[in-house]
């Protein structure tokens, strides 16, 4: 029974973040609009949030190596509903980047104890979870853009479409905070003598490939409903429906990723993951109507839809004592996505167009492709490898 609550608790942070930020991605265009930044400015902007996040998780390592994930994450959580709201009041730019600041301290914070929190649960069941958890982000992120869609409709403020989502976010988050596992439930039982250090080689390189992945996915979340507004001229409720639409199908594969990993091994599904992700992103290139584009959208997350949890899995293997060292380092390459991802698009959108930006990550995708064998640290049957107890 421990473990089952531990496992929705975790759920309900993995939900909560996804909601929260699918809420003000999906309003970036709005932002562009009631600030008035170009592509070129929209960029640096984006970019902060990324920057401040890396922060945010090396300062969870550390805490969490001390305190625990959970103090972390229980902190963390309402600060996310807290800082989108602030967003949504900004009524002048220095109010907006303090807020974003704000946004991407609490990102950083949030994403590294949750993935700790979900490897600690996935070693005590003995089994591949950690798919499930990351599903369960997308049906957050898809219920944040839909939210986003409906209070456009209503013709809500952004400050009250936001607000209304920070609300139920931390509700939710305060609610679930008690079941976490706690640091004592977190650290995993070493075998003396064993090894305890957590090597550089291959976290650098599960690092890259999720790297990659994420100049992808900030190609996709931050610049979805930006370029579907520009090049369709789709309203606000439509062009939302691109990022919902990538989150659906990060949703339908992770919910089967567990059974296909067990299946296909980390290897096989990286790879394939990362061809079908690069020709998503080039349909949305080639795209000729915002149908198109929504579907290329699509594409693109069912292709790299295990990517990350797949890259959070290897590195708590890779940390055999539980201290979370390893998932705070590999998340440190999904901020570098995002900032490399921010930049180099919003630089190719402003010297050449937002159309050709998108043929960037398409080509990238092929480094998944390359350093999928990486991901050989995950074996075809995790549980054979994590001595743990079975779930109460």
């Amino acid at each position: 029974m421990r473990d089952r609550r531990a496992r929705l608790s975790v759920a309900v942070a993995y939900l909560v973040q996804g909601f929260c930020f699918a809420a003000l991605l999906t309003q970036v265009g709005v932002l562009q609009e009631k600030f008035g930044f170009s592509d070129g400015e929209l960029s640096l902007v984006l970019l902060a949030v990324p920057v401040v996040a890396g922060i945010g998780s090396v300062l969870a390592g550390l805490l969490s190596t001390r305190f625990g994930s959970s103090p972390v994450l229980r902190a963390g959580g309402p600060g996310v509903a807290l800082a989108i709201t602030a967003v949504g009041l900004a009524a002048q730019a220095w109010q907006l980047y303090l807020a974003l600041a704000f946004v991407g301290l609490m990102l950083g914070v949030v994403d590294a104890t949750m993935n700790m929190q979900g490897v600690s649960v996935e070693r005590r069941y003995g089994r591949p979870v950690l798919n499930s958890f990351h599903a369960v982000w997308s049906v957050g992120a898809i219920l944040g853009a839909l939210a986003t869609a409906g209070t456009s409709r209503l013709d809500w403020s952004i400050a009250a479409s936001l607000g209304s989502v920070a609300v139920l976010g931390a509700i939710l988050a305060l609610a679930a905070g008690p079941w976490q596992l706690r640091r004592a439930e977190e650290v995993a039982d070493v075998p003396p003598g064993a090894a305890t250090a957590v090597p550089w080689r291959p976290v650098i390189l599960v690092g890259v490939a999720m790297m990659l992945m994420f100049i992808a996915d900030s190609a996709v979340s931050n610049w979805s409903t930006v370029f579907l507004d520009h090049a369709f001229a789709a309203s606000t409720s439509v062009a939302a429906l691109g990022l919902a639409a990538y989150q659906a199908m990060m949703l339908v594969g992770r919910t089967a990723g567990d059974l296909i990993v067990r299946r296909f091994g980390p290897v096989g599904v990286v790879s394939v993951g990362g061809v079908v992700g690069g020709l998503g992103l080039g349909l949305v290139a080639a795209s000729q109507t915002a149908a198109m584009g929504i579907a290329g959208f699509a594409v693109v997350g069912i292709g790299l839809s295990l990517v990350v949890p797949q890259s959070f899995s290897a590195a708590g293997r890779l940390d055999p004592a539980g201290t979370g060292v390893a998932i705070a380092r590999v998340n440190l390459f999904n901020y570098v996505g995002f900032v490399v991802g921010a930049g180099l698009i919003g630089a190719v959108a402003e010297s050449a167009s937002l159309r050709l930006a998108f043929v960037v990550p398409a080509v990238l995708a092929a480094g998944i492709v390359a350093l999928a064998p990486a991901f050989r640290t995950s074996a075809p049957n995790p549980a054979a490898e994590i001595p743990a107890p079975a779930p109460s």
